[in-house]
C-alpha cells in the first residue's frame, strides 16, 4: 500500500530555484523502519549543503535532515516506537521535506509530551549537535566550570542553544556574530562576551577577554573565513573543533601550523558519527529533551514558513539572514 505525500526535491543541483514540490508516494516500512507523518520539518544549513552538491545526494533528491510528528506504521524488529507515538529525530539522512516519510527507526526518538512539535523539529539536529560538540568534544586538558570557549555563528540555531548549555554547564562562552542585533542575541541567551566579526578582529579580542590566555576550544561551523583567526584564539594543547563549512571549505594546511600555534589539536565532527546506534542516540536525545524539559535551554523558532515556500526560506538562510532556528510546515 502506497500514501500519497508532497515533497520537497531537487532534479539537479544549484541555487534554491532547484527546490521543487513533487507529488510522490511513501510504501509500508520494511524491517527497522516506520512511517511518520511530519507536524514540522527542521530547517539546516546542511540542507544547503545539499542543494549545492558540496555534499552529494543521488538524484533527484528529497532534502531535510530532521522532523517530528506522528507514528503511522512500525515494521517488524521495532520495539521502541509504536503507532500513535509522536516522535522525533535527526540523522536518517536527507528525506524530511515532505507530509510524509518511511526512514529507519535507529535515530528516531519518542517525544515527551511536553515539547511541542515545532520544537522538537527545531532543536533535534542543532541541539543533538550541540550536546555532541559542549559534551563530547573537549580539549586534551578537560573543561571546568569557569573555562572560556569560543563559539562562532552563535546567533544561529545550533548556537543560541549551544549558548545557553554552556551557561548551564559554567563555561564562559564567548560569541561571535555578523551583526550588533545578533550578538545582542547571543548575549541574552547565556554567552558572556559576543563579537561582532564584521567591525571586530574576533582573535584579538578574544585575547583582550582572556587576558592573553586563549580559549580551550573554538567551535567553528563558518570554515574558510574564520579559520586562520579561530586557531589563533588557542591555548597551547587547544582544540579546534571544525563541524561546518558556512563560508566555504577549509584549505589544505600543514601539520607544522598546529605545532607552531602551541601543538593544538584540530577535529571535524559530525553528527552522525555520535549517533551511530540507537542507545547513543536515545542518551544523547534524553539529555536535551532534560535540558530543554528543565527551562536551561529555550529553543527560539524564529522563522516559520509553510512548505511550499521552502526556496525562499534557503534564501534566507543562505543570506544569513535569519536567527535562531527555522521550521518548515507542511
Amino acid at each position: 500500500m502506497t500514501h500519497p505525500t508532497r515533497a520537497i526535491r531537487i532534479h539537479q543541483t544549484g541555487g534554491p530555484e532547484q527546490l521543487q514540490l513533487d507529488h510522490i508516494t511513501a510504501g509500508e516500512p520494511g524491517p527497522g523502519e516506520v512511517r511518520i507523518r511530519h507536524h514540522a520539518i527542521g530547517l539546516n544549513f546542511i540542507d544547503v549543503y545539499h542543494r549545492t552538491g558540496l555534499y552529494p545526494l543521488a538524484l533527484p533528491a528529497t532534502l531535510g535532515g530532521e522532523g517530528a510528528g506522528v507514528i503511522e506504521a512500525v515494521g517488524d524488529g521495532v520495539t521502541h516506537l509504536k503507532v500513535g507515538d509522536r516522535a522525533a529525530y535527526a540523522g536518517a539522512g536527507a528525506g524530511s521535506y515532505c507530509d510524509v516519510r518511511v526512514l529507519p527507526a535507529m535515530t528516531v526518538c519518542r517525544l515527551p509530551d511536553n515539547i511541542a512539535f515545532d520544537t522538537a523539529a527545531a532543536m533535534m539536529l542543532k541541539g543533538l549537535t550541540a550536546q555532541y560538540l559542549l559534551l563530547g568534544c573537549r580539549p586534551v586538558e578537560g573543561l571546568n566550570s569557569g573555562d572560556h570557549v569560543l563559539f562562532h555563528a552563535a546567533a544561529g540555531g545550533v548556537g543560541l542553544i549551544a549558548c545557553q548549555w554552556a551557561r548551564h554547564l559554567g563555561l564562559k562562552l564567548i560569541a561571535t556574530a555578523g551583526s550588533d542585533e545578533k550578538c545582542a542575541l547571543a548575549l541574552e541567551h547565556g554567552a558572556v562576551h559576543a563579537i561582532n566579526y564584521r567591525t571586530e578582529n574576533f582573535a584579538q579580542r578574544v585575547r583582550e577577554i582572556t587576558g592573553g590566555a586563549g580559549v580551550k576550544v573554538v567551535y567553528d561551523s563558518v570554515g574558510k573565513d574564520t579559520w586562520e583567526g579561530s586557531l589563533d584564539c588557542l591555548q597551547p594543547l587547544g582544540l579546534m573543533v571544525s563541524f561546518g563549512n558556512a563560508s566555504g571549505p577549509v584549505p589544505p594546511f600543514s601539520p607544522a601550523i598546529l605545532a607552531a600555534k602551541g601543538s593544538i589539536y584540530v577535529t571535524r565532527q559530525t553528527l552522525f558519527s555520535h549517533i551511530r546506534t540507537r542507545e547513543r542516540c536515545q542518551a544523547m536525545a534524553d539529555a536535551l529533551f532534560e535540558v530543554v524539559s528543565s527551562g536551561a535551554v529555550n529553543i527560539r523558532i524564529d522563522q516559520r514558513y509553510p512548505l511550499e515556500q521552502v526556496q525562499e526560506a534557503h534564501r534566507h538562510l543562505e543570506a544569513r539572514a535569519t536567527t535562531g532556528s527555522t521550521v518548515l510546515l507542511p
